[in-house]
């Protein structure tokens, strides 16, 4: 007889486990190595405290009524927790903090597209230290991490997460138009974000040949030149913010593993300013994302920029047994 798991959950093995906790290890050094100390925030929290954060990571979460009838929600990341966490607890503290994570998380997702409801996060927060530095030491720790697992071919996407909203505020998109908009950019649906500028009313063959271009410009610094040609204050200050990480990344000596990516926009709907997405070669899916979320602190009472990121333990595992493959193969 068979038992099945939940769908978007899964057993673990003692040999897969061993290569995990391997792999956790490998993360916590990379981590500490560079001053940032491990956190634990409860599985549960409070629902109207993550909806605080993000009506949209609200969403995203299991809830449910506990024996005097409050709502509770599991987490579906951590970086709202810990932004409570450094809000109510660290209060006499001062910044900037640098915190870390290796923690479960659950997100009510559809598993038939192949997202998994149970997974694990191995992250960082950067907390009180304002951009562009603070960014480019939170993506200097990125790298140091996907390096301590090995995967030294491993990209890192930067973007603009205001990029778009301040340009559709330009246009003048608004409403369900500009959601419709937003929602695509996030997907990356790009045949469905032509379909949605097709249906603004009133927009000009200029603002929508912009708002078609922007997310297909990846590469170098050239595509901040390429940006700059489209016009428009939007796009000129996006421009401003990428150079001045970028210039940041490249005195750390990282700047080689980044790529500028005008197309990224988050899902989550607290960040603000650079973002980011990392992928490897040898694996399609992505291995994590990050960004700044600089007003997300402010919302539990304590205004303070912050930026971190959170890679998935499970995609990191299996990008690292397609990099051996390779290596095996080109041996």
């Amino acid at each position: 007889m068979i038992h099945p798991t939940p769908p978007g959950t899964r057993d673990i093995l003692p040999e897969e486990m061993r290569e995990l906790r391997a792999l956790e290890a490998a993360l916590r050094a990379a981590f500490e190595q560079h001053g940032y100390g491990e956190v634990a925030t409860p599985t549960i929290e409070y629902a109207d405290v993550l909806r605080r954060g993000d009506e949209r990571y609200a969403n995203a979460a299991y809830r449910f009524f506990d024996e005097r009838g409050e709502l509770l929600a599991m987490r579906s990341d951590m970086t709202i927790p810990i932004a409570r966490l450094v809000a109510t607890r660290m209060q006499d503290s001062e910044p900037p903090f640098r915190l870390s994570y290796i923690a479960r998380a659950y997100r009510a997702v559809n598993p038939q597209r192949g997202q998994m409801r149970e997974f694990t996060q191995a992250g960082v927060e950067l907390i009180g230290a304002p951009a562009p530095e603070g960014t480019a030491e939170v993506i200097q720790v990125l790298s140091a991490a996907l390096d301590a697992a090995g995967l030294t071919r491993a990209v890192v996407g930067l973007g603009d997460a205001d990029l778009y909203s301040q340009l559709l505020a330009e246009l003048g998109v608004e409403g369900e138009a500009r959601n419709r908009i937003l929602d695509r950019l996030a997907t990356h649906d790009l045949v469905g974000l032509e379909l949605a500028v097709d249906e603004v009313d009133g927009l000009d063959g200029a603002s929508r040949a912009t708002l078609l271009a922007l997310p297909g410009m990846r590469g170098g610094l050239e595509v901040l030149n390429q940006a700059r040609e489209l016009g428009g204050t939007a796009v000129e200050r996006a421009s401003q913010r990428l150079r001045a990480t970028y210039d940041s990344l490249a005195a750390r000596g990282v700047a080689d593993r980044v790529r500028i990516d005008l197309g990224l926009l988050r899902d989550l709907g607290y960040y603000t300013g650079a973002i980011l997405e990392v992928y490897d070669p040898a694996l399609g899916h992505i291995l994590g994302g990050g960004g700044r979320y600089d007003t997300l602190l402010g919302r539990y009472g304590r205004d303070l920029p912050a930026a971190g990121f959170a890679l998935y333990l499970e995609r990191l595992h299996l990008a690292q047994a397609e990099e051996e493959r390779i290596s095996e193969e080109n041996a």
